[in-house]
């Protein structure tokens, strides 16, 4: 069942007051959580080095860094709030 819902504009002709609300809409403009590139920034406090992949999916981003010393970090990061799940 969908429902809509229609509020009056005010500032307009009375035949054109109408503004068609998303029911679908959160109420948020923004984005839920954290983006990509602050959780990067985040796995690279972890670790220093070359960025090699960024993986989104749920609420968690996996981030594979190539550390200066040539190793692979694998960093999860929580997306909504930006912690520290794992890192290996």
């Amino acid at each position: 069942m969908m429902v809509m819902i229609i509020m009056p504009v005010s500032g307009m002709p009375a035949d054109r007051q109408t503004t068609v609300l998303n029911p679908y809409r959160t109420g948020t403009s923004q984005p839920a959580g954290i983006t990509e590139q602050k959780a990067i920034a985040i796995a690279q406090q972890h670790f220093k080095g070359r960025i090699l992949a960024v993986n989104h999916s749920d609420d968690t981003y996996r981030i594979k860094i190539l550390s200066n010393q040539g190793t692979v970090h694998i960093v999860l990061i929580n997306a909504t709030n930006g912690a520290i799940i794992s890192a290996h």
